[in-house]
């Protein structure tokens, strides 16, 4: 059978395909985009950026209930923004088979929190797998699918970032094609009312109770045997962690299904081993439950609850062998992330700091205007939060609304930004929302979304007209600039920021890294000219340089965006560099 090498997220991709499932829903969001996009190259299977987790996952539920087997994928703060579908579905159960993919981002790599979506599957009470490598992820999807058509439930497959952007082979496997299920009206089942929820409820209990059956078969949870001197139960990427650190010194219990557990099994293995450990990363999940089952383990007395786990770590923790040898390395300078050159999000934030304005920022790759030299902004928190934040600091402060903003996205607004944008303007508030619109998704990767006109799969298709839309929703005074013009910009937030009603400035140019964006010319610097004053060094460009009492500028880096030479009083920065 032919094999390839492939991404975990490449992998759930294949997975789908060959599981035949024909719908697919998401939002872009890392460490699980990736799935949406390749799953997006096979014809057979429709699939769709949705504008936030909650209407992808209500869309694929929706497929699923009318008869085809469906999917959506989100990472672990998008199934908070989905969990209110995900709860209710595990009342009302499927039709064909639904799964939910939850990528969790331990060390926080591109996260603003680090929760274990874990607890998820136990609150909403569905089954959920966490695969170990890329065959795990293809296999698992089907297994999935064919527990969730089983057992009548929605499944959660859980990954991780090292999970989902490491690479293994994978057996490509022909695509099966189940049938498209009848519909059967049944209200009963699929009208959440309080009376057919209580109904319901009883039928999820005793669903738990035949996973814990199936969780003890080895089906799904295997015992791999070793030394029966240490005994180690875990899952996922905690389990190469744990098999590369202990190898044949342990003999290990690899759980597939991670929610419920498998009572008797965990029992039997637990009695087999002399010394017992629980490794997993983040919570202690696994642990807990292991504990209330009256078994005595190593867990978060051994290992932490925060971050990633190596090899290296569990290896000293359990065998005492102390890590290699690290020798020191030169010091080397920080790198943080910086807005690129040329992004229109740089104008921006030099106003907003030059001004000295509080703003209430947003998720996006916009959040680095929060870095110095820029500097220009005070919160970030969640997606959509910033409208609402704003709403909520100027009607308690409201001798301060003056000298406060939210900075927005264009993506981030339509996700869950209008609903801020409505309730501002609906309670009366004095608030000045700037949509920083980049006419692309850009922190996961130049993903389309609702206001670009073009869908996943590359047709043309109706475009959010953002200005209208604010109209709409009862915002009378919308403003449209160019980021690179600050002289007009700063006017424009002068004038909006006096008015004592809600107003929108909408920021608009493309990012600088899209294919259809043409690169200007660079510029240079005329030493001769230049007076060392360094105010083209505020905007933090990655083009611009000081040495030897003067500015330089990379060619190779400048996209000829020429906000260095509007910063410039002197003349110094001139168009005409050579790549």
């Amino acid at each position: 059978m032919e094999k390839k090498l492939a991404l975990g997220n490449e992998a759930i991709a294949r997975g789908l395909y060959q599981a035949g499932c024909t719908f697919v829903s998401s939002y872009p969001g890392t460490p699980s985009t990736e799935i949406t996009e390749e799953v997006a190259r096979y014809p057979e299977v429709y699939a769709e950026w949705a504008p936030n987790e909650k209407c992808a996952a209500e869309a694929a539920y929706g497929a699923a209930v009318y008869g085809c087997r469906s999917f959506a994928a989100m990472k672990h703060v998008g199934l908070n923004v989905a969990a209110d579908l995900l709860f209710s579905a595990s009342y009302a159960g499927v039709n064909a088979g639904f799964v939910m993919c939850v990528a969790d981002d331990q060390g926080m790599h591109s996260s603003q929190n680090e929760q274990d979506s874990r607890h998820y599957a136990r609150a909403s009470k569905v089954p959920m797998l966490e695969p170990s490598d890329s065959q795990e992820c293809c296999d698992y999807v089907k297994l999935a699918f064919e527990i969730s058509e089983e057992y009548d439930t929605p499944v959660l497959l859980r990954t991780s970032t090292r999970v989902a952007h490491s690479q293994s082979f994978i057996r490509l496997e022909q695509r099966t094609e189940p049938p498209m299920r009848d519909y059967v009206k049944n209200p009963a089942k699929y009208i959440m009312t309080p009376a057919n929820a209580q109904k319901r409820h009883p039928i999820v209990e005793a669903r738990t109770e035949r996973l814990i059956e199936l969780a003890n078969t080895d089906r799904l949870n295997r015992i791999i045997p070793g030394s029966r001197k240490i005994g180690v139960i875990t899952a996922g990427i905690a389990y190469q962690y744990a098999r590369e650190a202990l190898g044949d010194n342990a003999t290990y219990l690899k759980l597939a299904m991670v929610h419920p557990l498998p009572t008797t099994l965990l029992r039997t293995f637990a009695a087999s081993v002399d010394t017992l450990y629980v490794i997993e990363e983040l919570d202690d999940f696994i642990e807990q439950q292991v504990r209330a089952l009256g078994i005595e383990c190593h867990g978060k007395d051994t290992f932490s609850l925060i971050g990633e786990y190596t090899p290296e770590r569990i290896r000293a923790k359990i065998l005492g062998i102390p890590s290699a040898q690290v020798y020191d390395a030169p010091a080397v300078p920080v790198r943080p992330p910086v807005l690129c050159p040329g992004c229109p999000h740089r104008g921006l934030f030099y106003v907003l700091g030059k001004m000295k304005l509080t703003v209430s920022g947003d998720i996006g790759c916009y959040t680095l205007g929060s870095a110095p030299p820029l500097g220009a902004m005070d919160t970030t928190l969640d997606m959509g939060a910033s409208i609402g934040m704003l709403h909520g600091r100027n009607t308690v402060r409201p001798d301060e609304a003056a000298h406060a903003v939210a900075v927005i996205g264009d993506s981030t607004f339509i996700h869950s930004g209008i609903t801020g944008l409505i309730n501002a303007v609906y309670n009366r508030s004095a608030s000045t929302v700037i949509i920083a619109d980049n006419s692309i998704t850009g922190m996961t990767g130049h993903q389309q979304n609702p206001t670009t006109g073009v869908t996943l799969k590359g047709d043309v298709t109706a475009a959010v007209d953002l200005t209208a839309l604010c109209h709409a929703v009862g915002v009378k005074r919308v403003r449209v600039c160019d980021p690179y013009d600050i002289a007009e910009l700063e006017q424009i937030l002068r004038e909006e920021l006096a008015a004592p009603e809600v107003s929108v400035i909408i920021a608009r140019r493309h990012c600088a890294l899209l294919k259809t964006v043409k690169r200007g010319k660079p510029y240079t610097i005329d030493a001769s000219a230049c007076k060392g004053c360094r105010m083209c060094m505020r905007i933090g460009c990655p083009a611009v340089s000081f040495a030897d009492g003067h500015a330089a500028i990379d060619a190779s880096l400048c996209v000829g965006c020429d906000l260095c030479a509007r910063m410039c009083k002197f003349g110094a920065v001139k168009k005409g560099g050579a790549v």
